[in-house]
């Protein structure tokens, strides 16, 4: 009888070992996945949250996350829609844990350039936040006339004026690295 006891004690030690095991090889699993997740397919999974995005500058956006693509992604309210470059950002909050991969090799090569030229093309009033001016600061008002590959053309306008000539009182030339966000109104989708 004691050996039946000793093997039985034998064996749950070994079961007991082979679990300890198995957990810690899922737990170096499961952390060997993450670390080779991209932060751009954390927010692809948030598609649809509201989440917050706190900019290095200070400022501060909350929506509907209705858009990620290669350089910047796109928050959503009932009148208007931010786009944030992710240089810009500091940090986010309240995005899930799913992760998802972007399958379209095109959508991967889309970067911020290729949204700022579908901006300038529909002709879009826009206001343009800076790095360092903070939220509060109203930023610049206007419409893109050109993007080239790291900057784009602003004729700033009176908020709400449409692009004509006599309503342009000049033209900024805005650097990708100095944009902290742009924000159209709900009709001019971004």
């Amino acid at each position: 009888m004691r050996w039946d006891a000793l093997f039985d004690d034998m064996e749950a030690q070994l079961a007991s070992a082979d679990r300890l095991e198995l957990e810690a090889e899922i737990a170096e699993r499961s952390r060997a996945d993450v670390a080779g997740v991209e932060l751009a397919d954390r927010l692809r999974g948030s598609r649809g949250l509201r989440v917050g995005v706190h900019l290095a500058s200070g400022s501060f956006f909350d929506g509907t996350l209705t858009h990620v693509g290669a350089e910047s992604l796109v928050l959503s309210h009932p009148y208007h829609q931010v786009l944030i470059p992710y240089a810009a950002v500091s940090r986010y909050q309240g995005l899930g844990r799913v992760a998802l991969a972007e399958p379209s090799s095109v959508r991967r090569k889309l970067g911020l350039a290729s949204a700022l030229r579908g901006l300038a093309r529909d002709r879009a009033n826009l206001s343009v936040f800076l790095v360092g001016a903070g939220q509060d600061v109203a930023g610049l008002s206007g419409v893109i006339d050109r993007v080239g590959r790291d900057y784009f053309d602003l004729a700033l306008t009176r908020h709400g004026e449409p692009r004509r000539a006599r309503n342009v009182s000049e033209v900024a030339t805005v650097p990708f690295c100095a944009l902290d966000a742009l924000k159209s109104l709900r009709g001019a989708e971004l």
